[in-house]
This record gives C-alpha cells, sequence and structure tokens, in this order.
C-alpha cells in the first residue's frame, strides 16, 4: 500500500503496485469477491500534482474502497495525474475521467468591453472579476496539450508562490523561527517538475513543517503558535494539535494557518496567471474537452465546514448565467454537499434553461476528507449520476475519435436535443467495460454510425 501512495516513485512504479494489490485482494477468498458498489461518484479529487495526501492511483484505489462507481481527477493548473488516474481506474474496474481546474478573468465581456463582473464577487473569496472554472473530459490524446496550455500558469502561479514565500519567511525569522528554503521544502517536495501544480497550501505545509520540526507534536506546539505567531487556536483544534498521535496533524495545522496565517502574507494573482475565462473555454473547446463554470453559491453554515459564511454569486446568477452562455461555457460543475437544496433546485433549473450540462464532484484535498458523497443518491440529484457517466462515455468516445465528443458540432448525434443525448452517453457508459475502456469505446462508435 505505501508504494501505491509513494510521491517519490514514478507513475509506472506507483501503477505496478496497485495491479499487484489488487490481484493479491482478488486471490483471497475473504475478499476475492466484488467490492459492494454505492453507486457515488466524484468526478473533483485532487492529487499530488497539486495538494493532496494521495497520489492518482491511492485516490482511486480510496475511491473505489469507498464504494464509488466513478473517480476523476481534478488538480489546480496541472493535468499530471490524468494518465495515471484513467490507468488505476481501469486496473480497478470503476469509471475515471479526468480534467484541470483554474481561476479565469471575468474582467472584460466577450466583446472586450468592461464585464458586469469585473468588480462582483463571483466564486473566489479572494478578489472580485476572477471565478475558479474547470476543463474535464478530456480526451487522453489531448493530455499533452492541456499540459502545455498549463505551462505559462504554471509558471505565473509559481513567481506569486515564491512572493508569498519571501513574505512568509519574514514572519517566521521575526518570530525566531527558521525560514523556508523554496526550492527544498516547497518545489523539492512537489510534483511540479512533473506537470504538478504550486498552491498556497504547499507553502503551508512548509510552515507547518517547520513548526513541527522546532515545537514537535504536543503541547508546546499550540501555545507556540501564540507566542510567536499571535494565532489563538480555538478549543477543539487545540485539542487536536495536543494528540501528538493524531494521524491527520499535517492537515489540521495547515487548517489553521490557512485562516490565521495566510491572508497576512497573501498576494492577488493576476491576469497573466488569471487568464479571459473566453480564452480557457475556447481552448476547452479546441481539444474536444467541456468547460465548466464551478458553482459556489452564497455560504451560510457551510455543510463541509471549510467556508466562513459569505455571499458569492447568488444575488444576479441570472445574470451570471447570460455571461457563461456569451464566454461559450458548456456546463456547470458544483458540490452537492456544499450548498442548500434550495440553492441547487434553483442552479438546476438554469442549467436547463440555458442548455448546460451538470457536473458533479466534491474536492479531496485532506486526509480528514471522506470519498463518499452520499448525496448524489437523493431523489433531487440522482441525475448527477447518469451526467457522470455521460462524461466518461464522452471522454473515452471522444479518445477514440473527436466528433464522438458529447458537444461536437461533427457528432452524428448532434441534433438531439441534450437532455436526450446525456440520457444516452449516461447509457453508452453504464455499458462499458470499465477494464476495457477503450474496445467499449470501439464498439459503441460503430453503433452511433449505424444510427
Amino acid at each position: 500500500m505505501d508504494k501505491i501512495n509513494d510521491p517519490n516513485l514514478d507513475r509506472a512504479e506507483r501503477l505496478s503496485s496497485l495491479e499487484q494489490h489488487e490481484k493479491t485482494r482478488q486471490a483471497r477468498p475473504e475478499t476475492g469477491g466484488a467490492l459492494k458498489a454505492s453507486g457515488e461518484i466524484n468526478n473533483h479529487i485532487h492529487t499530488i500534482y497539486s495538494f493532496s495526501p494521495y497520489s492518482p492511483s491511492m485516490a482511486a484505489l480510496l475511491a473505489r474502497d469507498a464504494g464509488l462507481c466513478a473517480a476523476g481527477s481534478v488538480d489546480h493548473d496541472s493535468i499530471g495525474a490524468a494518465e495515471e488516474m484513467l490507468a488505476a481506474c481501469k486496473i480497478l474496474g470503476i469509471g475515471g475521467c479526468v480534467g484541470f481546474e483554474v481561476r479565469v478573468s471575468f474582467k472584460k465581456d466577450s466583446t472586450g468591453k468592461e464585464s458586469l463582473f469585473a468588480a462582483r464577487k463571483i466564486n473566489s473569496a479572494d478578489f472580485e472579476g476572477y471565478a475558479y472554472m474547470t476543463v474535464q473530459g478530456i480526451p487522453s490524446q489531448n493530455i499533452a496539450k492541456a499540459a502545455a496550455f498549463l505551462e505559462p500558469l504554471r509558471k505565473e502561479r509559481l513567481k506569486r508562490s515564491r512572493a508569498m514565500t519571501d513574505s512568509a519567511n519574514a514572519i517566521l525569522i521575526d518570530a525566531g523561527l527558521p525560514a523556508i528554503d523554496f526550492d527544498n521544502d516547497i518545489i523539492a517536495k512537489s510534483k511540479y517538475a512533473e506537470g504538478g501544480g504550486i498552491t498556497e497550501r504547499h507553502i503551508l505545509a512548509a510552515v507547518a513543517g517547520k513548526l513541527i520540526d522546532k515545537f514537535g507534536k504536543g503541547q508546546e506546539l499550540p501555545s507556540a503558535l501564540n507566542s510567536k505567531l499571535g494565532i489563538v487556536v480555538p478549543p477543539r483544534l487545540n485539542s487536536l494539535l495536543l494528540d501528538a498521535g493524531n494521524p491527520h496533524y499535517l492537515y489540521d495545522l495547515l487548517g489553521i494557518l490557512r485562516t490565521e496565517f495566510l491572508p497576512g502574507i497573501y498576494i492577488l494573482p493576476d491576469e497573466k496567471e488569471c487568464i479571459p475565462a473566453g480564452i480557457v473555454t475556447s481552448f476547452a473547446k479546441s481539444i474536444s474537452a467541456i468547460p465548466a463554470y464551478a458553482y459556489l453559491g452564497d455560504v451560510g453554515e457551510s455543510p463541509t465546514g471549510d467556508k466562513a459564511a459569505e455571499k458569492f454569486e447568488d444575488d444576479y446568477i441570472e445574470e451570471l448565467f447570460t455571461e457563461l452562455s456569451n464566454y461559450g461555457y458548456n456546463a456547470v460543475a458544483y458540490m452537492p454537499p456544499r450548498n442548500t437544496l434550495e440553492q441547487l433546485l434553483r442552479l438546476r433549473k438554469l442549467c436547463s434553461e440555458w442548455g448546460f450540462m451538470e457536473i458533479s464532484g466534491v474536492d479531496i484535498n485532506s486526509s480528514r476528507q471522506s470519498f463518499n458523497c452520499p448525496e448524489v443518491l437523493r431523489e433531487e440529484f440522482s441525475h448527477l449520476l447518469d451526467t457522470t457517466w455521460a462524461l466518461i462515455a464522452h471522454e473515452r468516445l471522444a479518445s477514440h475519435e473527436e466528433r464522438y465528443g458529447l458537444f461536437s458540432e461533427g457528432n452524428p448525434l448532434s441534433s438531439m436535443d441534450l437532455k436526450e443525448r446525456i440520457a444516452l452517453y449516461a447509457s453508452f457508459g453504464k455499458r462499458f467495460d470499465l477494464h476495457r475502456p477503450e474496445e467499449s469505446a470501439m464498439e459503441i462508435s460503430r453503433e452511433i454510425e449505424k444510427g
């Protein structure tokens, strides 16, 4: 199991370990049968190629063992996990899909004039006029193109991360604490050299590592946070830091630093890093992928506990959908546990009116998070299971031949209503031999041609 999740091994070694693990499991009478599947899905799992405790192989394994029938990797500014994620899902016999997540500018509309959203908070807590989006269902032959597209964005974010680390070091040194070596403590411990992204969590993990190295895990560290950095740890979190045996210690400490330390060093990205939304949607379509706006919604009491109460796009969401259509989006991605039923029913109605696909997933980037998302099994959201299987079918069929992409103008099924086309693609996805999805794609493409 350790080798499956070892970031220092190469992809082939992790996959070989996963394959051996699966063969061993199947050979044991007590474990060798089919695992019970819950029917759940998750299309938005972060991996070590942005920030996560999990390699793509381990993420796929934990998803399968949690009962999920499909898993997808989505990393910040990176498509580095894609090939390993797809291969791991094939080994395990679950559906696999891949994409990436970026922040984009909504400062100007599709005509080049200042946008209605230039000074509005959309789905980013940090600043107005910028938004998160995903590009999903990337055909295998275009993964390299996606990596090349993301390369300048990764470089810009690296510059900003280095500058934020300099700010962090000024605070640490002033407090008499050891400084971070950006190259050795951050880049070397990331997957940047293999196309991975660097995020704020990498910086905070380096700060957390320095604190743990100096004060250890337990009684001294919470006291040091207060005396050295002026951070008062809430009682519930304090009890977690007092437990030296806490297996989630790093991530619990990182969560405190994200709230209490990051604002003091944070530098806003610019439009070299957050390029115009229309450029990203156009690129996504050029590689037969699906550009999706990432809905956040106003946050009251956060179901996942990782967002403070805050207003986002709900007050002007009808206007936003007009802009999304103008920018060329095909889909909206959202996370059912984050929102109220009222919010999501309103979102569903707007997606239907504007002809947007709905894509679901919950971002996994902490060891405390569960891979399960039982909300998608509720009657109101069971359609998200179908859209996931449609996404998987789209990705595999477009990998066989791009004109079979769900939104391709050259698709023989393009005259069908989108809802009907998604339903048909969902039926295709459910029929795939998930250990041999490429062969299934070839067979289904022949069916499509026959009509």
